[in-house]
């Protein structure tokens, strides 16, 4: 290994020195940096933009779901073609994808042009989600890759701690503006491709690509549709309505031809015969019912402080640090254990366990809930996650063979993007219906009737101070009835990871033999 300086290839199955792998991350970590700056930045910056743009809660809601939409049908095309061409040169098209978005989304003049361009950036996004787990499972075994994953929790703490605090200096200073949200990243991408393009080198197995289109295409469809349909339902029609029974037909008749198309398919999008493992099903189940509460708890956070609280963006940045803190610290802590005892179950049960502790806490606060309280759920909430969502990748790459860890990362991704993308779309309407409702009783104890708003997110400071007090309360009620809702989804999340077989972790990054770290019946095997 000291005959390689870290700017060749290294040989399939060679295995790299610590050099070699803080050299190829400093650029992946580089690159992840500016998507989670970006979103962080913005995530805290929206209630200011969507007020600006003159637009309604459903369009704050739009501008968060489109990025996961795109990032949702674009991770597993991103994951397949991992296993099939140049890693490096995917992340490096999907950092440029990313910027142009972000270019795109600053020079917005309406919500709509808004939400196509942060649709542009989330398919950027969806390949750094898919690519960087693949990678580093590359370059690194299971049973080593807790101490590296220690270093993406500390580049996620950077990103989350400052994003939102620049977000909202940003927002709150008169000469910039918020348009300079979506500017700021660009500098740091260029950054992150030069290095990616000095220090990421891996090997490139050269395969036939046969991409699988068809199902690509069905699976975005049948997702646009299902998130249609909780988005608008509850507003422009009755949840139980001719609408709905059109829709989710719709979704459920294209979902079955997904799974038709993919058993046919060459090269699948997502390889079917992955999910005859126990450990990927119940793993791939959990990430999808635990992005209902990791995504709920980073998309309505913002508008508790900003809108029920009367903060600032910068102030709601900084209120949200316990949650930040808490993923970030106890990531790094819980990846150091998992690579010091080969042991990785009991961490996410225990995450499990937190984040649904945390979030029904969250479902019982107010808008003048004593901060210490709050700081308290979030902290939980932000453990919890910070044990799961990192591990239940883990737990499914220890099972997979090399050529198809892209395929299978992904389709962790995939599930819990999906869910995040449903589960902020759905909470979105029910939390917008609840607030007018709230607010309709708040301000007939006023003596005031027919006066709820239009679903227009507020702005505080143009309402009349008893109008205001009823509708920050409202506010902040509608948002712990969304924890509410999203403490199920955690607590299936961890009733599935309570039925996981737990397989030690493999000490290489070769093939997975049956008779080797993961036992044959609960191993992919090498056939399909």
């Amino acid at each position: 290994m000291s005959k390689h300086s870290g700017r060749q290839p290294v040989a399939a199955g060679q295995p790299m020195s610590h050099r070699q792998i803080m050299e190829s991350l400093t650029g992946l970590l580089l690159g992840l940096f500016v998507a989670i700056l970006s979103s962080t930045i913005v995530s805290n910056a929206l209630p200011t933009i969507i007020a600006d743009l003159h637009a309604s809660q459903t369009a704050y809601t739009w501008v968060i779901t489109a990025t996961l939409l795109a990032m949702t049908v674009s991770t597993p095309i991103w994951g397949k073609l991992a296993d099939l061409m140049s890693k490096k040169l995917l992340i490096q098209i999907g950092l440029v994808i990313y910027v142009v978005g972000s270019a795109v989304a600053g020079l917005s003049q309406s919500a709509g042009m808004l939400i196509a361009a942060r649709a542009v950036q989330g398919i950027g996004a969806g390949a750094l989600t898919a690519l960087t787990q693949t990678i580093l499972a590359t370059m690194v075994p299971p049973r080593e890759r807790g101490r590296y994953s220690g270093y993406m929790g500390g580049v996620f703490a950077l990103g989350t701690i400052g994003g939102p605090l620049v977000g909202g200096a940003i927002v709150d200073t008169s000469w910039l503006g918020w348009r300079w949200c979506f500017y700021v990243g660009v500098p740091f991408a260029v950054v992150a491709l030069i290095v990616l393009q000095k220090t990421l080198h891996l090997p490139v197995t050269r395969r036939e690509v046969k991409v699988d289109w068809l199902g690509a295409g069905l699976v975005t469809a049948a997702v646009s549709l299902l998130l249609v349909w909780v988005s608008f339902a509850g507003d422009k029609y009755a949840w139980a309505s001719w609408q709905t029974a059109v829709m989710v037909g719709g979704a459920v008749l294209l979902g079955v031809l997904f799974l038709l198309a993919e058993r046919r398919a060459s090269e699948p999008i997502i390889p079917l015969h992955l999910f005859r493992s126990r450990t990927i099903a119940l793993a791939v189940t959990a990430s999808l019912l635990i992005g209902v509460a990791m995504y709920s708890a980073t998309t309505f956070l913002s508008q508790f402080f900003q809108l029920a609280r009367d903060n600032s963006p910068t102030m709601a940045g900084i209120m949200t640090l316990p949650m930040i803190l808490g993923l970030a610290l106890v990531s790094m802590l819980s990846g150091r254990v998992i690579t010091r005892t080969g042991r990785w179950k009991a961490i996410l049960v225990l995450g499990g366990v937190l984040t649904v502790v945390g979030v029904a806490l969250m479902g019982t606060v107010r808008a003048h809930t004593d901060y210490w309280l709050l700081a308290l759920d979030m902290f939980l909430i932000g453990s919890g996650l910070g044990m799961t969502m990192q591990n239940l990748v883990l737990s499914v790459q220890n099972q997979v063979r090399a050529e198809e860890m892209g395929a299978a990362s992904a389709a962790v991704a995939f599930m819990r993007t999906l869910g995040g993308a449903v589960g902020v779309s759905a909470l979105g309407s029910l939390m917008s219906t609840k607030v007018t409702r709230y607010t309709e009783d708040g301000l007939a104890r006023l003596g005031i009737h027919g006066a709820a708003g239009d679903g227009g997110v507020p702005k505080l400071s143009t309402l009349p101070v008893p109008v205001r007090g009823v509708v920050e309360e409202s506010i902040g009620h509608g948002i712990a009835d969304v924890f509410l809702y999203a403490a199920p989804f955690a607590a299936l999340a961890t009733l599935a990871i309570l039925f996981i077989k737990e397989v030690p972790l493999r000490s290489s990054t070769g093939p997975v033999a049956a008779g080797g770290a993961a036992s044959a019946q609960d191993t992919v095997g090498a056939t399909r």
